[in-house]
């Protein structure tokens, strides 16, 4: 116990800033990985609760298709004429906006730059 005191006295530290580097590491890495990750996660549960038929979709594996049909964990997805997959819920990435919805964003950020 003596030799743990001295050696700490040697160092230059006591065992409160230890704690406090300690504490300020953990901190550092909550709000630079954890946080972010958890809020990633978050958006894609909302994302995938809101799916509906007629959403044009990305899937993890790159397919690009419109939604036929949401079932509990399952979506089918129209990926060409009467060419259907059933593919997982959580496997579906990203929503893409429609053409004619993207065409009206795009049209009302040039009038609002204007």
């Amino acid at each position: 116990m003596f030799t743990h005191q001295v050696l700490l006295a040697q160092a230059g530290g006591s065992p409160s800033s230890l704690f406090i580097f300690i504490a300020g590491m953990f901190a550092i890495m909550y709000f630079l990985m954890i946080r972010p990750q958890q809020k990633q996660l978050k958006e894609h549960r909302a994302l995938l609760a809101n799916l509906k038929k007629g959403d044009t979709v990305v899937t993890q594996g790159g397919i690009i298709g419109r939604i036929f049909l949401v079932a509990d964990k399952e979506v089918q997805i129209e990926v060409a004429n009467n060419v259907k997959l059933r593919v997982l819920k959580t496997s579906v990435q990203t929503v893409l906006k429609d053409p004619a919805e993207a065409k009206s964003d795009e049209s009302k950020a040039e009038k609002e730059s204007k």
